[in-house]
């Protein structure tokens, strides 16, 4: 099959661990970029990589890379294609932009000036004109904008690849799927051990591992993607790639959730057994400060409240205690930690061997790495203990510096007078972290416009929350049966999984 330009999108500071995934999986010209990564391969590629990446939030394929200085130059190159080849007679198509241009300053102006090319092409040929669907479309169109270069894609995926399918349930501020993926594949785990998460919330770090541990492909839970609705799909080739099992694995050791909060150790249990993962994953009530040493070899990587979206009492208290739980009750182990602020981070106590800077959402965030070890650092290295590798320093070495300018410890002076004074001298502070500067937000760090890649996936809200099964065929029906074949074929992976898909809910979480 012919090969052609691929683009893989992710989250900043994801980009390396996507790479190693595409060239594992066996893409050609793998190349970083900023928030994606490019790369080359054929039909199957393009099938492959929306089912078995785990930190892509969609795959595109480029069809047309042009330079536009004005509206009207969009207009004009956006028409010399030929979308007859793209969207047939009786078909729907939407358009996204993402734009980072002083020319054009309003995606949704971009959008309408390419949906006008297409629409005014049709109806010159053809005197009819195809239809616009926001909602659920037959083809979703791509249009990036960087100054005055363009490129115009086909959305392969739809909706975003983190909305994998097995989330029930949600609770508040829930860690992105893609994010908790990349999460644990930079760490190096892939199942050799325990995997502990003492904060769990509604179970998507247990959920990712287990998938990764297991090796079963992320895609297999989700309905549908958009490329099954393009004019070329090849449905024999998707269900050889769908029902190929032989890469996955078994998994001999054990995977624990924790959580004070009983509504979100109910919520994770309902995820976990939708995705069929209760055999490897136990989600039980506990505060981490009650947590003790284990008795198997194991990793922690934990996501702790940052004070933003979860308000949390003694915040700073919190992080002191997990330092203290680490380095009381998890030796000879490893702990990963994602957290947002240099206070939070000081308050642990443990000097961290790796920092990785990676963005949770539109929050900077640092994911440190803690060796927990007896006796002294230079006794651990002189019986043979790595606390950091060649490769880890050149890495490292590549990477900017944490930000601590973040006004946290003015406003933890702040709160603190706040605590005593009444309502007539308490401090308010929504308005002067993003003041409205000349009708545009802008940051407090100097002043710059924000500009935040929003992975085109803000559209892809909540409007599938509850699967629509007309049409759909039988291969991603649930049943319980987690190692049930049917004559003598293997039974469809969704359906072995277990689960119902009642509803799912979903935020905006990039």
């Amino acid at each position: 099959m012919q090969e052609f330009e691929l683009i893989a999108k992710t989250f900043m500071g994801l980009e390396q661990v996507l790479a190693k995934e595409l060239t594992q999986l066996g893409a050609n010209n793998v190349q970083i970029g900023r928030r994606m990564v490019s790369f080359t391969g054929d039909k199957e590629m393009m099938y492959r990589a929306n089912f078995q990446l785990h930190t892509a939030i969609r795959v595109l394929k480029p069809i047309a890379h042009f330079k536009a200085r004005s509206a009207e130059d969009m207009y004009e190159e956006v028409k010399k294609i030929d979308w007859s080849k793209y969207i047939l007679k009786g078909k729907t198509f939407s358009v996204d932009s993402v734009v980072y241009s002083e020319e054009f300053t309003n995606s949704r102006f971009v959008t309408y000036k390419v949906k006008d090319a297409i629409v005014d092409q049709f109806r010159e040929n053809t005197g009819e004109r195809p239809n616009i669907s926001v909602s659920n479309p037959d083809i979703r169109l791509n249009i990036h904008v960087a100054e005055d270069n363009a490129t115009l894609s086909l959305d392969s995926s739809g909706e975003s690849l983190h909305r994998r399918g097995y989330r029930q349930e949600s609770v508040e501020a829930p860690l992105n799927e893609v994010l908790a993926a990349g999460m644990i594949l930079m760490t190096g785990w892939k199942g050799e051990t325990d995997f502990i998460d003492p904060m769990c919330g509604s179970g998507t770090l247990p959920i990712e591992a287990a998938l990764i541990a297991r090796n079963i492909s992320p895609g297999v839970f989700r309905k549908e993607f958009a490329f099954e609705k393009w004019p070329d799909f090849d449905q024999d080739l998707f269900d050889s790639i769908y029902n190929d099992d032989s890469q996955e694995r078994e998994f001999t050791h054990h995977i624990y959730g924790y959580d004070t909060d009983m509504k979100a150790v109910n919520t994770a249990r309902m995820n976990v057994a939708a995705a069929g993962f209760s055999r490897y994953v136990t989600i039980e009530q506990q505060d981490f400060k009650d947590f003790t040493q284990p008795k198997e070899k194991s990793i922690i990587i934990m996501n702790p409240p940052y004070g933003e979206r979860i308000s949390t009492p003694n915040l700073l208290g919190t992080y002191k205690m997990i330092g203290e739980r680490l380095k009381h009750e998890f030796m000879g182990n490893e702990a990963w930690i994602l957290s947002y602020r240099e206070e939070c981070f000081r308050q642990i106590g443990l000097k961290p061997s790796i920092k990785i800077p990676v963005y949770n959402g539109s929050l900077e965030c640092e994911f440190r790495r803690y060796q927990l070890f007896d006796g002294k650092m230079k006794e651990f290295r002189q019986e043979g203990g790595i606390i950091k590798t060649e490769e880890e320093k050149k890495e490292m070495a590549q990477k900017h510096r944490f930000k601590k300018e973040r006004d946290f410890k003015k406003r933890l002076d702040e709160n603190e007078e706040n605590a005593e004074a009444d309502i007539r001298s308490f401090t308010f502070h929504s308005l002067e972290r993003n003041r409205l500067s000349g009708g545009k937000f802008r940051d407090d760090r100097g002043g710059r416009k924000l500009r935040f890649d929003r992975n085109d996936d803000r559209h892809d809200d909540r409007r599938n929350g509850k699967w629509n099964k007309e049409g759909r065929d039988n291969r991603r029906s649930f049943s319980r049966d987690d190692d049930r074949k049917f004559g003598g074929k293997r039974f469809d992976k969704a359906n072995k999984r277990g689960g119902f898909r009642n509803k799912n809910i979903y935020h905006d979480e990039d």
